[in-house]
């Protein structure tokens, strides 16, 4: 193993945990964007109305978006998996 299948385990690792997590995040992101919105507008400074509607949209994404996660980070693991069997690791 060379410096070069290093960084490329490494890259095709950051990019899994990139695709993996964006789903999750930007949901998270957009529902932090429009409650705050909305508290700015309506003056309700509530702060179970941050935590609320933001857990419960993160939990519904991470049921839609398992799948997803599962198939990035399976074939990084076939990836890397098969790069241990093969010998070049």
């Amino acid at each position: 193993m060379n410096e070069a299948d290093a960084y490329d385990i490494i890259s095709d690792t950051i990019v899994t945990v990139l695709l993996a997590s964006s789903p999750i995040l930007g949901v998270a992101l957009v529902v932090g964007l429009v409650i705050a919105f909305f508290q700015a507008l309506t003056q309700i400074q509530e702060m179970t109305l941050t935590f609320v509607p933001k857990i419960a949209a993160i939990f519904v994404t991470l049921l839609i978006a398992t799948p997803l996660i599962y198939t990035t980070v399976k074939s990084l693991s076939n990836k890397v998996f098969d790069l241990i069997a093969s010998g070049t690791v």
